[in-house]
């Protein structure tokens, strides 16, 4: 979710009626450090920082304290290490998922993180590592317990699957019910009926990522329970665009829209051509016009009625 979860998503998700906890891009620990000119966009926890959960990524422990130690004085609903992230240009540097591949120094770790931060609750979002192994996996999760993390979300995929089979929610199941803090599964939750499916299990809560950026809506539909709700798709892609100019810095713009455009557009009959179009664009009121002519284009895929009936 990195360049997604930004303050201009947040609020354009807040304009549905939110949810409960929002968390960070992915704030590098080192980056926050160094005092980059643009870590400031990262740290940024409005409109509302008692629902954002600021996610920490680094590879050595020193620097990752240290950066918890700077974020827990700021206003937020609690930091995050990130354990999940299997992206190749994180996981050589030793972030992400990497930390799964040495228990000791992981826990360590944490425990040198938890001493620093003494005003926010710790959390870790995790994959499953690099084998389906539930007896390590577990041992892996208690060790978090016992090291002072308050929080668990599991993403029950190993480091190389990525999203090539489908998430194993059992794992999120055996950790929800042998751990004596919460759980938060996280997977294959792409739209509102999935959300409220997943809602009813023994975990106790669910994280949506990509579905919230496909549909920022999401949230609003699962609430409904029944009811017609409606959508104005342009709406929500030109309030996207503004409220980008708006909270982000220009040297943003371009990354940042063109990532969100890469998920919403697949809404559409037609959206790998708006997405491509939107791709040869780097001015974000481009984007905006390639928008309004789709929309002058295909009308009937302007305004979307939805309607959740919960699944008995």
């Amino acid at each position: 979710m990195a360049t997604l979860t930004h303050r201009a998503l947040r609020e354009l998700i807040l304009e549905f009626g939110g949810c409960d906890y929002f968390f960070s891009e992915m704030i590098s620990a080192r980056g926050l450090l160094n005092g980059g000119h643009l870590e400031q966009y990262y740290v940024d926890a409005g409109p509302h920082p008692d629902r954002v959960i600021y996610q920490l990524m680094g590879s050595d422990a020193d620097s990752i304290a240290a950066a918890a130690a700077m974020l827990d004085e700021r206003d937020c609903a609690g930091i995050d290490i990130n354990m999940g992230c299997a992206a190749p240009a994180i996981t050589r540097q030793g972030g992400g998922v990497s930390w799964m591949s040495d228990y000791d120094s992981a826990i360590r770790m944490v425990d040198q993180v938890r001493r620093q931060v003494t005003r926010h609750p710790l959390s870790v979002k995790l994959r499953l590592g690099f084998d389906e192994d539930p007896e390590r996996v577990m041992h892996f999760c208690r060790g978090l317990e016992q090291a002072g993390v308050e929080m668990i979300t599991m993403h029950p995929r190993t480091a190389k699957q990525k999203f090539k089979r489908t998430a194993r929610w059992s794992f999120v199941e055996l950790a929800a019910e042998h751990l004596h803090i919460p759980v938060i599964g996280n997977g294959d939750v792409t739209d509102a009926s999935r959300l409220v499916a997943r809602s009813r299990g023994p975990w106790s809560g669910v994280m949506v990522g990509r579905g919230a950026v496909q549909q920022p809506w999401i949230f609003a539909q699962a609430r409904a329970a029944g009811q017609q709700i409606e959508v104005d798709r342009e709406a929500v892609a030109l309030q996207f665009l503004e409220l980008l100019r708006r909270r982000q810095p220009a040297e943003f713009w371009k990354s940042r829209a063109h990532r969100f455009f890469a998920y919403y557009c697949t809404n559409f009959a037609w959206g790998h051509n708006l997405n491509t179009g939107i791709h040869r664009e780097s001015d974000t009121h481009a984007m905006g016009a390639l928008v309004r002519q789709y929309f002058r284009r295909y009308p009937q895929e302007r305004i979307l009625s939805v309607a959740l009936v919960p699944n008995p």
